[in-house]
């Protein structure tokens, strides 16, 4: 038996930031996002030896272990070690050996969610062969549980939502543990239009979201209020893009999106530098009304809203700085998992 999965990668339309402790926890956060066609991808396949081997193939690394109850945490393959510990101590012993095989459709550090999808898809994989009895909400959670509190990595809460759920949604985040994921339904053509006027830009560059998201943290403890403001002001852009999108008030997207853009950059140091600044505005100016950095900033994918067929001219007057677009269609489903 081969057991697989794969879990969209997402856009975050708006209200970026909020779902970040220990802001969402003070003062709740709202997000609106949007799972796409990449995806982050897992394949389990029993071996007969007594042996446990873990290959990252979009990143060509491979290690290979004897079975054991638990992996060393040392910065190799920790995602794909931290689950295996986690079902290991939470779901009993796996009793033989096995190949765990991963691939994600994007880099590292681009902004769609990279991370927190493939912890969810390696955890589908695992429910799969053990006929873990686990909902989405349990799936979200316990990838959350992973990420955050047991190999302490920085970063929000969405993503995990985003990549088991799919669709549209419109996430509410209360407290430490209180995620209320709200699907919306879009009429067809809107979707339709937001896709083909939607670009999805790569810069070519990476960033580590830990360090700028621990400065959002820091920020928030040390009541910065020029911080504090901008994530209330972006969970009021979340609301007014879901109103725009429920009532296909598509032309007012660009401008949604550009206000949150400006709100953003004061949300921590880092989240936008020279470049990216430059390539927003040459965007703008080959006829994009608006846009955002994906993900925590510094780097990775940003989107752009082009009216009309101005797509096109933008994705001209960007090709100097190097990056690439990258087509994707709107997904509605989830986390899938399936047997061979």
């Amino acid at each position: 038996m081969i057991y697989r999965s794969k879990a969209p990668l997402r856009i975050g339309l708006a209200g970026g930031g909020t779902d970040v402790s220990p802001y969402s926890d003070l003062y709740g956060g709202t997000i609106l996002n949007a799972t796409i066609s990449l995806y982050a991808h897992a394949t389990i396949e029993p071996l007969t030896e007594d042996q446990i081997i873990l290959e990252a193939s979009d990143r060509q690394e491979i290690q290979t272990f004897d079975r054991s109850n638990e992996l060393p945490i040392n910065g190799q393959l920790d995602l794909l070690k931290g689950v295996y510990n986690a079902i290991q101590a939470d779901y009993g012993t796996i009793k033989c050996g096995f190949k765990l095989n991963t691939f994600v459709d994007a880099p590292a550090g681009s902004g769609l969610g990279t991370s927190s999808t493939l912890v969810v898809a390696i955890i589908g994989a695992f429910a799969e062969m053990m006929r873990l009895p686990l909902g989405e909400y349990d799936i979200a959670h316990y990838a959350y549980d992973i990420e955050r509190n047991r190999l302490k990595l920085a970063g929000g809460k969405q993503d995990q939502y985003a990549a088991t759920f799919g669709g549209v949604n419109f996430m509410e985040f209360y407290g430490e543990d209180k995620v209320i994921v709200n699907p919306l339904r879009i009429k067809e053509q809107y979707l339709f239009e937001l896709e083909n006027n939607l670009l999805l830009y790569y810069t070519s560059t990476s960033r580590e979201s830990a360090r700028i998201i621990e400065q959002q943290a820091k920020n928030v403890v040390a009541k910065k209020e020029t911080s504090i403001e901008a994530m209330h002001q972006l969970k009021q852009q979340a609301q007014m893009m879901k109103e725009a999108l429920l009532k296909g008030k598509l032309n007012e997207f660009g401008e949604i999106l550009d206000y949150g853009y400006q709100q953003k950059r004061k949300m921590a140091e880092g989240i936008s530098n020279s470049l990216m600044e430059e390539i927003y505005e040459t965007a703008k100016q080959a006829g994009a009304t608006g846009g955002k950095i994906s993900g925590a900033g510094g780097g990775g994918f940003m989107i752009f809203y082009c009216p009309g067929n101005t797509k096109y001219s933008v994705i001209k007057s960007l090709e100097r700085f190097g990056g690439q677009h990258k087509n994707y269609q709107f997904v509605e489903h989830g986390l899938k998992t399936w047997t061979i």
